[in-house]
């Protein structure tokens, strides 16, 4: 068979047959596909669709590249979770520690940041001497010491995967459905999960940006899951502005530790507990959700998941004072304010503006090959519903390069509207499927 014909078979809406799927893997992972006729094939997968039937081959496939993870050494169930992406979106450096501390098994592989959102690994490693890349072996012994590793993708855990993901990025492919689920699934079919929560993210600062594309995302997930006796939940959540304050990577670990510390903002707070009491009950740590909610809770207040992050940190070697010595983390160099043109009520944030304007200071990525700066990023002083005066302070951009503060500051301005009425509030979390 041709690739090419595949790419047209798809282009024009037809559905490949599970050897077909296996031929462009296969051949992509060995390199004997090249990346131009992948990335045509992305696309065509991006306007074409695919069928739940072509998505549950695409998993299999991609995680055949590679090896699995055994955890049944390790005693209770395996219990992760995963965003879809959003901005400010720090909920995985909460969540875990949180939901480890409760006594659940978690094995956390994490990604980059990809298009205008984070990635938890980019924020991890901005903690000095943190260590993302272990070995299957680290992994295994370190979830059954501590309860809880973050670990990134290896090349040998889902590696076609790992090539796609980074293929999406550049490609404006990242936002395609059947693409999140298989990508999503591979990955945690391969560190062994008996469970899996998710928070998929819904709004202009999402991927996804209708409700009800996002509920499709959900039961795809869920129907990949169901044959292989995984179960899976999901929260949509809102992002049509960022969570919580701090947007890039240096930034949200503070913000993150705060919150682990009951000193959070209020949103992000709500979702970690949230989404942490969905782990516990599905770790059977729980008998109902209501005392998985609790459990979450008093693990946040009497410190014992910040303490659980701490020995973590540790443990895949980083520095855990840096999560009370926010100096000992990469600190920019210059900042500048932007401020309210009028007084009024903050009617909207606009988190992919927000979180471009990061990116353009150098939180993300433009190209595979560009590096991160771990120090910059964008501290919001208000949210959407507050009450600014004219000249106040909307936020402030950290910075340690000056020759593109000028645009992103243009952008984070044009990412705030004040208007003279308050405007309605809107739900954090928008549904539940499963």
């Amino acid at each position: 068979m041709r690739t090419v014909d595949l790419i047209q078979r798809k282009r024009d809406g037809e559905e490949l047959a599970p050897e077909e799927i296996e031929f462009l893997v296969a051949g992509y992972t060995s390199g004997e596909i090249p990346d131009y006729q992948m990335s045509a094939f992305l696309m065509a997968v991006f306007f074409s669709g695919m069928s739940d039937r072509e998505v549950s081959r695409l998993t299999d496939c991609m995680l055949r590249t590679g090896d699995t993870v055994d955890l049944s050494s390790i005693p209770g169930v395996k219990v992760d979770k995963h965003s879809t992406g959003g901005v400010g979106d720090k909920t995985s450096l909460i969540v875990a520690p949180l939901a480890a501390a409760a006594g659940v098994v978690v094995p956390m592989m994490s990604g980059r940041a990809l298009g205008h959102t984070g990635g938890t690994l980019d924020k991890l490693e901005s903690i000095p001497g943190f260590r993302t890349n272990l070995s299957a072996e680290e992994f295994r012994n370190q979830l059954a010491e501590h309860g809880l590793c973050f670990i990134g993708q290896t090349e040998r855990l889902a590696p076609a995967d790992g090539r796609l993901y980074s293929l999406r990025d550049v490609t404006a492919t990242v936002e395609s459905i059947p693409l999140i689920a298989s990508s999503i699934m591979s990955k945690k079919l391969a560190e062994g999960v008996d469970a899996l929560v998710l928070d998929i993210k819904v709004g202009n600062g999402a991927f996804i940006k209708k409700q009800v594309d996002a509920r499709r995302l959900a039961e795809m997930m869920r129907s990949i899951g169901r044959p292989r006796d995984k179960k899976v939940q999901a929260l949509i959540t809102d992002m049509s502005q960022p969570l919580g304050y701090a947007v890039g990577n240096a930034l949200e670990v503070m913000e993150a530790s705060q919150t682990l510390q009951n000193a959070g903002p209020t949103d992000l707070t709500r979702l970690s507990i949230e989404l942490a009491a969905r782990m516990i009950y599905l770790g059977k740590k729980a008998g109902s959700l209501d005392e998985a909610r609790r459990i979450a809770e008093q693990r946040l207040v009497d410190g014992s998941g910040y303490q659980k992050f701490k020995q973590v940190v540790a443990a895949q070697g980083g520095n855990p004072q840096a999560l009370d010595k926010f100096e000992l983390l990469p600190n920019a160099t210059g900042m500048r304010e932007v401020t309210s043109p009028r007084g009024g009520y903050v009617s909207v944030i606009d988190a992919e503006d927000i979180g471009q304007a990061s990116n353009m200071i150098g939180a993300g990525r433009d190209k595979k090959e560009d590096a991160i700066d771990p120090a910059v990023g964008i501290i919001l002083e208000v949210k959407v519903g507050e009450k600014v005066d004219a000249g106040s302070v909307l936020c402030r951009l950290y910075y340690t390069r000056e020759d593109r503060v000028e645009e992103a500051a243009e952008m984070v301005e044009d990412a705030f509207r004040i208007s003279a009425q308050k405007p309605d509030e809107r739900e954090l979390i928008l549904e539940v499927v499963g």
